[in-house]
């Protein structure tokens, strides 16, 4: 930078400094704009509050409007509620009052409006996280009747109703219209979870219109989840109804769905895993229609919202006497109904046989609480004494699987002699050494399906028994759900969806025992004819029973972990014990035995003969 240049920014900046102090304000200008700027504030907040003083004189001027013009608009009202709601415009308006009932093991809310079921809660039952158990709460839970007066239809849930009487156990609610009435009366027993309720009409018959000459009961639930696997639970879940001929139906809460119910019913009952809500009529309903809504939200805490609606008979002087069973689907808590109501098919254990096994498995499985207060340990008992009780199949089983495997050299020479071609002279090659040797093919399979109901029932059973629920065993604190290790949050695409996001500890020990239950059958049955990937395809089981029963009780997956790990040891025993040197010797000497064939024998190999006989026709 040049002397010329250094001079010219010296003298610019001399200039505007110069400018600067010449036009800067004195403090009296300062001071000056200060005040104008706190008059100007000053100014504003007095606007504000003139505003706010004019809001608050019209408001109180419309009220006094109001006050002043109350008597006519009341009288208005009143003729606007008659109009409208004819004999029972009285009951139209009023206060909401709450009155409790409860005993040692429920605690009952009703209304005055509508004199209806508010609130249920089971005392000697906590959620998943320690909450009380709440069945239904408000607006969760809504039961009432429609009925058309005054060429309109009410509701009586919108009708508030008179409180006359109550005591620890009983409220009666009462509503008029004129000369007739309608008389809503809950008792709750000292014990138990059945309420009674009772519905007493008089001289209603002109007031209250039907064409049928019943009432309609509308009963709506939202059913919340109570356990911490809430697909599983909702698996569990549903509106049952039994029909008059002791015939009990149902629609699950997997989806959507409605049902039109044309016959006659004893009960409606909305369902959940270990819970139910039962409507009863002491006579019958005449008809009705159930159905529940699934959210689409799989995980939402919502299982359904489920909806009845029956027919009561009414003739407008009636003694309605009906029950609400508001409690667990306990075998021993429903064995006073049985007999009447058969409510103990709340309880599903499974159809037909599966039924009778798991009935007789619960006997069982009580008299052991008898003796034995955990849990844990009494599935162990239990299941070492089913094994036991089948170990002579499991036995017979070996054995016919021993003989195979014993004569198997015998088989592949008949294979190596007998090309692929020629397949139908190469099974009855086979069949004739199995018939001289003594070997039934089906000998193994046999006794392994005679087993299946009892795993079947099984895995019914243990969903079904309340009595796990809450039940800690080792790492599991919840025999009736799943027993996690290890959980994450984030969503994983189809992991999620069927899988979940946690591992089940005792889910990974029944998958593991069952790839090694696996491996040791492969070593008894393996044979130089098997089909191609038959190998693999017999290891994907264990693999599916990881993903499927992650998600389901822990007690029934330690019960198939257990019951797998017991079966390895027998068989291991059993082979030990066996000598199949001599087993092979003793087919060896049946196959010297002259041999008589069965008639199913006879009649197979005449079948064979056929087709072959058909298939030379053809070729020719």
């Amino acid at each position: 930078m040049d002397k010329n240049s250094i001079t010219g920014i010296i003298l610019i900046t001399a200039i505007l400094g110069f400018a600067w102090w010449y036009n800067k304000p004195s403090e009296e200008q300062i001071a000056e704009q200060q005040r104008l700027r706190d008059s100007i504030e000053q100014v504003e907040l007095v606007k504000i509050k003139a505003e706010q003083q004019a809001r608050e004189l019209q408001a109180q001027q419309a009220q006094k409007e109001v006050e002043e013009a109350a008597p006519v608009d009341s009288a208005q009202i009143e003729a606007e509620l008659n109009s409208r709601y004819g004999l029972f415009a009285s009951a139209a308006e009023g206060s909401e009052e709450f009155i409790t009932l409860e005993n040692d093991v429920v605690k009952i809310k009703l209304t005055s409006k509508g004199a209806r079921i508010y609130s249920v809660e089971l005392k000697d039952y906590q959620t998943h996280d320690g909450q009380p158990v709440i069945l239904s709460d408000g607006d969760q839970n809504k039961f009432g009747f429609n009925f058309v007066h005054n060429s309109r239809v009410f509701h009586t849930n919108d009708l508030y109703f008179e409180k006359i009487s109550s005591s620890t156990d009983k409220v009666d609610f009462i509503v008029n219209a004129e000369e007739g009435k309608m008389l809503f009366s809950y008792t709750l027993p000292e014990n138990g979870y059945m309420l009674d309720f009772n519905i007493s009409t008089s001289n209603l018959q002109n007031i209250i219109a039907t064409n049928s000459g019943a009432l309609e009961m509308d009963w709506t639930m939202d059913v919340m989840a109570q356990e911490k696997g809430v697909k599983f639970e909702r698996q569990r879940a549903g509106v049952y109804y039994l029909f008059g001929e002791d015939d009990v139906d149902d629609i699950t809460a997997t989806s959507s769905d409605s049902e039109e119910l044309r016959t006659k019913l004893k009960w409606v009952a909305f369902k959940d895993q270990f819970f139910s809500s039962v409507f009863i009529s002491k006579d019958q309903f005449l008809s009705g229609q159930v159905s529940l809504d699934v959210p689409e939200d799989q995980n939402d805490r919502l299982i359904m919202s489920a909806a009845a609606k029956v027919a009561v008979p009414y003739t407008g002087n009636d003694n309605l006497d009906f029950n609400f069973y508001f409690g667990p689907n306990d075998f021993k808590a429903l064995k006073p109904y049985e007999e009447e109501l058969n409510l103990r098919k709340l309880v599903y254990l499974g159809w037909g046989p599966l039924r009778v096994i798991n009935l007789g498995v619960i006997e069982v499985f009580h008299f052991f609480e008898r003796f034995i207060s955990n849990y844990g340990l009494i599935i162990l008992v239990l299941t070492i004494l089913i094994k036991m009780l089948l170990f002579p199949l499991t036995y017979k089983s070996y054995i016919s699987t021993a003989k195979m495997k014993v004569l198997k050299p015998q088989i592949e020479e008949i294979n190596n002699k007998i090309p692929k071609e020629k397949s139908m002279e190469r099974q009855q090659a086979t069949m004739a050494l199995y018939r001289k040797a003594g070997v039934n093919p089906m000998g193994g399979c046999l006794p392994m399906l005679l087993q299946m109901p009892i795993l079947f029932a099984m895995f019914q059973f243990f969903p079904a028994s309340i009595e796990l629920r809450g039940e800690s065993f080792l790492w599991a604190t919840d025999l009736s759900s799943y027993d996690s290790i290890y959980e994450w949050d984030k969503y994983i695409p189809y992991v999620s969806d069927y899988f979940g996001n946690h591992i089940s500890l005792f889910c990974l020990l029944m998958s593991i025992t069952n790839i090694v239950y696996t491996k040791i059958n492969q070593e008894m049955t393996q044979s130089s004819q098997q089909m191609p990937g038959m190998k693999g395809m017999m290891y994907m089981m264990p693999v599916m029973f990881l993903v499927f029963f992650n998600n389901y009780a822990s007690g029934l997956s330690y019960y198939y972990f257990i019951s797998t790990l017991i079966t390895i040891g027998q068989t291991l025993l059993i082979r030990r014990f066996v000598d199949e040197k001599a087993l092979l010797a003793k087919l060896k000497a049946n196959q010297k035995k002259p041999s008589k064939k069965s008639n199913f024998q006879k009649r197979l190999e005449d079948m064979q003969k056929q087709q072959k006989q058909g298939g030379n026709k053809k070729k020719r």
